[in-house]
């Protein structure tokens, strides 16, 4: 149960990358209350997980899957651009996810 937690952490993070820019440098009011309820929130989730995973490992994938999302969103949403190092970037972090989880005791 609690991977699934980390998951929907990480989930939670991604929409906070993405709730930085629109505060306008924390300049407007609504967007920086999401933003900042988002951060709370992708955390809290964050600490529910880590009370039966080892937090090496929980915050590594919370990060890595953070990582991974703000970065596809970037390309499919920002249109940043996809280069060999971005995609090799992406693998080896995807690639480390998988195996955290797998080696992971319990």
């Amino acid at each position: 149960m609690n991977w699934i937690v980390l998951g929907l952490a990480g989930l939670v993070e991604i929409a906070f990358s993405q709730s930085i820019k629109p505060t306008d440098n924390f300049t407007r009011p609504w967007p920086t209350l999401l933003c900042f309820a988002l951060g709370g929130l992708s955390i809290y989730l964050l600490s529910v997980a880590m009370k039966t995973l080892p937090v090496g490992t929980s915050y590594a994938v919370f990060t890595g899957i953070g990582a991974v999302g703000a970065i596809a969103l970037g390309m499919a949403v920002h249109r940043d651009p996809m280069t060999l190092g971005r995609a090799l970037a992406l693998t080896l972090i995807i690639g480390g996810l998988v195996l955290a989880r797998a080696t992971t005791p319990g």
